[in-house]
């Protein structure tokens, strides 16, 4: 290391600093292998465990548990220290992973995914936290490029993973596969790790852990399900209303607590307004959009999910180059600044040649494409993370970390669910009267379905779903643009040389919090 991992008690070897990071890494895997490894098993597991209606609810249960206590985590590592936090994070993942996998009905399934949920979503917040305990924020850059490294790695291989669990094994690997890797984890980090400072028990903001939680919780409720299972204008108007008056009572509440969960006063940090609206952009963009890719190559391409998990592997390659890129060119030159503007023009670029796509689009065609959204998104994702840690006070840096988390993941939920909503409505008008009377088409665009349609509905059909697409991505291209001109308004701040702060990130009067966002 060019520069020791300074600590207010003394500097961590550079021996031990790698085996930490290893240990990290592996943390940071599990909580990725998890959001993709587990779509590929999921028609096996209806087949086995029956319930089809409850399908989504295995990958909600998940999604809401993880996003609402995400916040909780990251206060808590801030109280008590990382260290401890993160193994009881990794303990509460593991158990939920092997009951998931012993589990004998839908209803079980779904309930001990919301387990692992509670567990994993310490994983990230924590994990990324932790790398402040160790590193200093000039060298973090280069650290947490590792960091979105394996969050490439993950998307690629989780896919594959299952696939070979499933064909080979059984649905129940892609859940007892981390169960080693956890224990591996565990025992480094109880031998290398060691914590930061001496911790002070205090009082925890139990009314704003529970308003934040039923907030986010009908918030998500209301993007996963809206446009899907129920109509926009339906009885969810009454969860979004909920979901609006609990983080209304949640602000409150803060501000008035000795020890908020989410401190609101980190908001009057500009850097920290701007990368949490430009998480929340890519999250919309990035998430919402690149879901759809493998239906395209799946449903109108024709491949079978293996194949089309490598067929990504240019958005994947060109998400680790510029991952690994700029964190190495900020750790050298000491400038983040410039990643997020052309980070975010890549990402608009290549959203806008997706919408380009045609049913008789050559596969290095499309990999270009990918490859340029992914560049795109290595460039910003990581920065983001890293300037608004060095924007605050060291006591605010498990807390800014799981907020930049927070907004990337709530995100990523409404992309999810208005661009579905958007390919389902599309999807049925291209398809209006186009079709003879009485032939039977798939729903869901399934792949196995649309491969037994006869040939002159098939080319119909396949037309009708690359047409669908062509919106999503425009929009997603559009909310990229967004991003872009927020991303000008970002403040290049010096980064600090040591891991605690020299003063910066005071905190700032309620008055600053009520500005506009950029």
């Amino acid at each position: 290391m060019s520069r020791a991992a300074t600590t207010g008690e003394g500097v961590q070897q550079p021996r031990q600093v790698r085996l930490t990071f290893g240990a990290l890494m592996l943390v940071l895997l599990l909580a990725a292998l998890d959001q993709t490894i587990v779509a590929t098993a999921l028609p096996t597991i209806v087949g086995d465990l029956g319930s089809v209606s409850k399908l989504s609810w295995v990958v909600t249960a998940y999604l809401l548990a993880s996003t609402v206590v995400g916040p909780l985590y990251g206060k808590l590592g801030d109280l008590y220290g990382r260290k401890i936090v993160l193994q009881v994070a990794i303990v509460i993942f593991l158990v939920g992973s092997a009951l998931c996998g012993i589990s004998q009905s839908m209803t079980q399934l779904i309930v001990f995914r919301a387990l692992q949920g509670l567990g994993g979503g310490g994983l990230l917040v924590v994990t990324i936290a932790a790398v402040g305990d160790i590193i200093a924020p000039r060298d973090r850059g280069r650290y947490q490029g590792y960091f979105g490294a394996v969050f490439g790695v993950a998307t690629v291989v989780g896919p594959l993973l299952g696939g070979f669990f499933v064909d080979s094994l059984s649905w129940r690997w892609i859940f007892y596969i981390n169960l080693p890797i956890g224990l591996v984890a565990l025992g480094v980090l109880a031998t290398v790790f060691q914590a930061h400072g001496d911790r002070i028990s205090r009082q925890i903001d139990y009314l704003g852990a529970v308003l934040l939680a039923g907030g986010l919780s009908a918030i998500v409720l209301f993007t996963t399900l809206g446009g899907t299972t129920y109509p926009w204008g339906s009885i969810l108007i009454v969860l979004l209303v909920v979901g609006a008056v609990l983080l209304a009572g949640f602000a409150v509440a803060e501000a008035r607590a000795a020890e908020p969960i989410l401190p609101l006063a980190i908001f009057g940090n500009r850097v920290v307004r701007v990368t949490s609206a430009i998480g929340f952009i890519v999250g919309v963009a990035m998430f919402g959009s690149v879901t759809y890719l493998p239906l395209y190559l799946q449903n109108v391409k024709g491949h079978s999910p293996t194949v089309s998990g490598l067929l990504i592997t240019p958005l994947v390659a060109g998400l680790l180059v510029a991952s690994i890129t700029s964190g190495n060119l900020i750790s050298r030159f000491g400038r983040y600044r410039p990643f997020p503007i052309a980070g975010t023009a890549l990402m608009t670029a290549g959203l806008l040649l997706l919408s380009r796509l045609q049913v008789d689009t050559s596969s290095w065609v499309a990999a270009a494409y990918m490859l340029v959204v992914g560049l795109g998104v290595g460039s910003v994702m990581q920065v983001l993370v890293l300037a608004a840690q060095n924007a605050v006070d060291y006591r605010y840096l498990g807390v800014v970390t799981s907020g930049s988390a927070l907004f990337r993941q709530i995100g990523g939920s409404v992309g999810v669910s208005v661009f579905g909503a958007i390919f389902a409505n599309q999807l049925a008008r291209n398809l209006a009267g186009k079709l003879p009377a009485g032939v039977p088409t798939p729903t869901a665009a399934n792949p196995a379905a649309v491969k037994r349609l006869p040939p002159a509905i098939h080319d119909l059909y396949v037309t009708a779903v690359t047409a669908s697409l062509r919106p999503i991505f425009l929009v997603a291209a559009g909310v990229a643009v967004v991003g872009f001109a927020i991303a000008w308004r970002l403040p290049e701040l010096q980064l600090r040389a040591t891991v605690q702060a020299g003063g910066s990130g005071r905190a700032w009067p309620l008055l600053a919090m009520m500005t506009p966002l950029v």
